[in-house]
């Protein structure tokens, strides 16, 4: 009788926590449910305003771990369970975490704001520091360059972040700077003629932008002229190597002296005595 009462007594209470479980587990499918709907629509909005895919993956995984986070604190909270205390000692997990991972964390966030800020995206050509290349991947850790070479350097998105980064092909023009020195002895205007006639033997100059010939500077032995000319920014070696070449020919073809250092060497024999 008394096993019996005890059994008896007892039923009622494994029959509330029974039905708590069974309406935490629709909570938790209902509120799973209710997430993708929410999850869809997000990634569908963010892609629809030309965000990098990086940029939606991450936000999408942000959003999903923060909707998780809210269900089950409402499913412990329904249960009876202290959600302070879990919250709690996720903070300090949290905090444990992120003093061992610093450097990684820094990688992370310069990735999340490359991505969002776009200084330069996949296909372009950077230049960070001594190193330059064509922009192959970026990640949310790390971003790979392809060299001129074919290496490839893997750039911390942290260091990127914090660098200054010149985007070489952002825009579809550039200016090609062309310094080249001449003797005073030589007259101005008969070298700028020999330029201009160089300049319109180039195709790929576009004519429509301005064309400076000027002299740059007055050096300790040479006269620096300056050539400026715009090209489009897939021809800017071509042009640059083509011109440089022909400045060498035709400053020789009309005897145009490119002063050089020279080092005179005297030798004196010794006296006899």
């Amino acid at each position: 009788m008394d096993i019996m009462s005890y059994i008896q007594g007892k039923v009622p209470a494994a029959l509330d926590v029974c039905l708590h479980i069974i309406i935490a587990l629709i909570i938790y499918f209902v509120g799973k449910k209710i997430m993708g709907l929410i999850l869809n629509l997000l990634h569908k909005s963010f892609q629809k305003s030309s965000m990098e895919e990086g940029v939606v993956e991450f936000l999408t995984s942000i959003i999903r771990f923060a909707l998780y986070f809210v269900l089950v604190l409402i499913i412990c909270q329904f249960l009876g369970l202290a959600t302070s205390s879990i919250i709690a000692l996720l903070g300090s997990v949290g905090l444990a975490v992120g003093l061992a991972l610093q450097g990684s964390l820094a990688n992370f966030a310069g990735g999340v704001l490359i991505l969002v800020s776009k200084p330069f995206v996949v296909g372009d050509y950077i230049i960070v520091g001594d190193k330059e290349g064509k922009v192959i991947n970026i990640d949310i850790i790390y971003t790979r360059l392809q060299m001129v070479d074919n290496k490839i350097v893997i750039m911390p998105n942290g260091t990127l972040a914090d660098s200054n980064i010149i985007n070489v092909t952002d825009q579809d023009k550039r200016r090609i700077d062309i310094t080249v020195g001449v003797d005073y002895s030589e007259n101005i205007g008969k070298v700028r003629d020999i330029l201009a006639a160089i300049i319109q033997e180039q195709e790929q100059v576009l004519t429509d932008e301005p064309v400076d010939i000027v002299v740059g500077e007055l050096n300790a032995s040479s006269v620096d002229m300056l050539i400026h000319v715009w090209v489009r920014k897939e021809d800017y070696w071509k042009v640059r190597w083509a011109m440089l070449e022909e400045i060498k020919e035709k400053f020789d073809e009309n005897n145009v002296v490119i002063p050089f250092n020279q080092l005179d060497v005297n030798l004196k024999e010794p006296s006899k005595e």
